[in-house]
This record gives structure tokens, C-alpha cells and sequence, in this order.
């Protein structure tokens, strides 16, 4: 029996809303209310996805994949073609729901091809304006690379000598300082003692 496979990826935990893991979850189930959904949070930039190369490896003919945006899926034009042409090869519908049903024809392989390099300029432009915004900014007096350090070292030594005493939890309540970050910094600080 064919089924309808679902896949929803974001990038970081932090995803904008209009990539939400639960909206394209939602917009899946909306479309294909009787779909399995299969979702990890993974970077686009790799080919290593293992929730994703599961359900790719569990396609069967006459079953559906089903994402939201053509960028869950591959990462450049090249990656694209090649999975989208595998799925095909092994009877797989490919519906692409900002797009539509992607087709194994010679107009839907061009579609296909024609959208994929389109999103592949799209992310290599957002690069290049990162990499020059970068560029400017260093030429800039007093900057410095990375985000800008959240606590000041006097609140990270008053927050580690409450811990003596006090449990992270605690901490975290008295301080407003995150326990991950508590965590890194003791890690950080028997590193360095060593």
C-alpha cells in the first residue's frame, strides 16, 4: 500500500517562524491529513541527514514525499536533480507544496532544475552579503569577531562562586544567567586550570 511521507527540517533551534518545524508540519498535515511526518533539525549545508536518508532509503513505488519548500530538501542544483531523479527512478511522487507535484518529464526536470538553481543563488547571495557585511565591519575600530559576550567576567565569577553553595537551578533563578551557559564556563574554567 502506497503511503504519504512527510519531511520537515530547520536548520537551527532558532529557526524564524516561517520555517517553523511545527508549520511545515502543519502545512503538511493541512494538505495530506493521513501523512506520516518524519523531522530533524540539521543544517541544509550537508548531505549528512540521517532522519532524512532514512525515509529517502524507505520509499517504496507509488509512495509520496511530501515537503514544504524545495530547500528542505537539497542544499544545491546538483544534489537536487540527482534525488529527485533517484525518487523518480523508484516510482516516488515528489510534491513540493509552494511548488507542486514535480514531474518525470522533460518540462518537470526543467522546472525542477530552473528552481533549484534559482534557490541555490539565492543562498550563495545571502552568503555573499554576509561575507562582505563582514568585511566592512572589520574594518571597523574595536570590532570583534562573534556575538558580543552576553555577561561581563565579574557576574560569570559571582554566579560559579554561588554554586558552592547553591545549585544550578538556583543560580539561574538568583542570576538570569542560562544553566548551559553556567555548564561552559566551569567546563571552561577546569580546562584551563589543567
Amino acid at each position: 500500500m502506497s503511503k504519504i511521507v512527510g519531511y520537515a527540517r530547520v536548520s537551527s533551534k532558532g529557526q524564524l517562524d516561517n520555517n517553523s518545524m511545527e508549520q511545515q508540519k502543519g502545512e503538511i498535515l493541512n494538505r495530506y491529513s493521513n501523512a506520516i511526518i518524519y523531522s530533524e533539525q540539521f543544517t541544509g549545508t550537508t548531505t549528512q541527514r540521517p532522519i532524512f536518508n532514512d525515509v529517502v532509503k524507505n520509499l517504496n513505488m507509488g509512495d509520496t514525499l511530501v515537503v514544504c519548500k524545495l530547500d528542505r530538501l537539497a542544499r544545491n542544483t546538483t544534489e537536487g536533480i540527482e534525488l529527485v531523479q533517484g525518487l523518480f527512478n523508484k516510482g516516488v511522487a515528489v510534491h513540493v507544496l509552494n511548488v507542486g507535484l514535480l514531474e518525470n518529464t522533460t518540462m518537470g526536470k526543467f522546472f525542477l532544475t530552473t528552481l533549484l538553481a534559482v534557490a541555490e543563488m539565492e543562498r550563495n547571495t545571502i552568503i555573499e552579503r554576509t561575507q562582505n557585511g563582514k568585511a566592512i565591519a572589520k574594518t571597523k575600530e574595536g570590532y570583534k569577531e562573534g556575538r558580543p559576550k552576553s555577561y561581563t567576567t565579574k557576574q560569570l565569577d559571582n554566579a560559579i562562586k554561588m554554586l558552592e553553595t547553591n545549585s544550578y537551578t538556583e543560580v539561574v533563578e538568583i542570576t538570569s544567567i542560562s544553566k548551559s551557559t553556567l555548564i561552559r564556563e566551569v567546563k571552561r574554567r577546569k580546562y584551563e586550570e589543567v
